[in-house]
């Protein structure tokens, strides 16, 4: 990011520059958005990257796959009419192509689409959810895969199909009985489908309805997919049947859905979790009276939201989350992002913004007995939040308790800390 004040701003930009510093710096991409994510290709003419065009969605906004010129020259975007988010551009070996990571509806694929764009080709997808991969000679393709009952893995992508290479879990999963995963969608309120993923008990029989546990993802900006969680299988041994919803907000359902909650946060977001809990209900899997939230970072926040919308969960765990959003501003590492969606506090038409959606404005509503918990150096979101909402509820005399991890940032513990956390998502 070489503009003036790059702190207030996401444009980087691509740039080329002599490994011995020869000569001046050459801008690549002229994008008022930011730009990542460059690789070669083969005959150094071409810089494959990520772009997102829409300066107005910014964090919202979709990464599209783009090709650039490496001497400055013509930026073509190619995947802008997918409205789904991209990650890690490779050119293949003979630079026709490019491949990379594509999120769409809970999949995460493998693609690959011409140079000159066209249509894109899914080489891996459905249930083998592709974190990572890598281009060796010819285009031999290595990935780490994982499946609903499969941690991450590396595979080889070969004759058309993923074959599983290394069996790191192999001996640890053996034996072990996991939750069966299924995929459903629902109507929300305003009939929006939001699609969410559900782990249900092991042994999971249809005539009998199991507690819910509503595991809400952080972000906003991210999707659950089909890739194996740790923490819902824990819950699932447990007898819980945890529901996975990606409701507005997440990525993975295009750029319209992602920016659906700007400046209303806890509104359509909520609408929609709610819904894929009442699915869960009428469908017959889920006991309405045994009903529980959780969720970390934004998954936090919007469990906040939750509670003080509604009491029919029994019990909540709030991780790293946020209450009086005005409180994070300067001290937070989001200023630039505070400062394009809710404006600046001190002006009072802003300032409203802010209030209108902090959960702490109507904590007064909470019944719902509350763990509260986080990182003593979390930066992300700040521990004073989780204090915030703690001596709330204390005053309020609803049943609640703060953990502070001490020297913890936003994600990540110590071993230690990470057993008693669980089986508290904190991903």
């Amino acid at each position: 990011n070489r503009t003036e004040k790059p702190d207030s701003n996401y444009n980087t930009d691509i740039w080329v520059v002599e490994a011995d510093g020869s000569a001046e710096p050459i801008r690549v991409t002229d994008n008022p958005g930011p730009d990542q994510a460059p690789s070669w290709s083969p005959d150094g003419k071409l810089i494959a990257h990520l772009a997102m065009t829409d300066t107005g969605a910014m964090l919202y906004g979709t990464q599209h796959l783009a090709v650039s010129a490496a001497n400055g020259g013509k930026t073509d975007v190619l995947t802008s009419k997918l409205d789904r988010m991209t990650f890690a551009p490779r050119c293949s070996a003979d630079g026709e192509s490019l491949w990379f990571l594509l999120e769409d509806s809970g999949e995460q694929n493998l693609a690959r689409i011409g140079r000159g764009g066209g249509d894109v080709e899914r080489l891996i997808a459905g249930e083998d959810t592709v974190a990572e991969f890598t281009l060796g000679r010819d285009d031999r393709v290595a990935a780490i895969i994982s499946r609903p009952h499969l941690p991450g893995e590396v595979f080889v992508l070969a004759d058309g199909a993923p074959v599983q290479k290394t069996f790191t879990t192999r001996d640890v999963l053996e034996g072990v009985v996991l939750g069966p995963v299924e995929k459903i969608s629902s109507r929300s309120a305003d009939v929006t489908v939001i699609e969410s993923f559900v782990i249900k008990p092991p042994g999971f029989s249809k005539s009998r309805r199991y507690p819910v546990i509503l595991d809400i993802h952080g972000g906003p900006q991210s999707q659950y997919d089909w890739s194996f969680s740790f923490d819902a299988q824990l819950l699932a041994a447990q007898g819980y049947l945890v529901v996975h919803p990606n409701p507005r907000g997440s990525t993975g359902y295009g750029q319209e859905f992602c920016l659906a909650i700007w400046q209303d946060w806890g509104g359509p977001d909520f609408d929609d979790v709610m819904a894929a809990v009442d699915d869960v209900i009428e469908r017959g899997w889920g006991d309405p009276e045994r009903l529980g939230v959780m969720g970390w970072s934004y998954g936090g926040i919007l469990t906040n939201h939750v509670i003080t919308k509604t009491d029919r969960f029994g019990a909540a765990v709030t991780g790293a989350s946020a209450t009086l959003y005005v409180a994070n501003y300067g001290h937070d590492m989001y200023q630039r992002w505070w400062d394009q969606e809710l404006g600046l506090p001190w002006d009072p038409e802003a300032r409203e913004r802010y209030e209108k959606i902090s959960p702490f404005n109507q904590v007064e509503k909470v019944s719902t007995p509350t763990l509260i918990m986080g990182g003593e150096k979390d930066w992300n979101v700040p521990i004073i939040n989780s204090e915030q909402l703690y001596i709330a509820l204390k005053k309020l005399g609803v049943e609640t308790q703060l953990v502070v991890y001490p020297g913890e940032y936003h994600g990540g513990f110590t071993p230690s800390h990470m057993t008693d956390l669980y089986p508290v998502s904190y991903t």
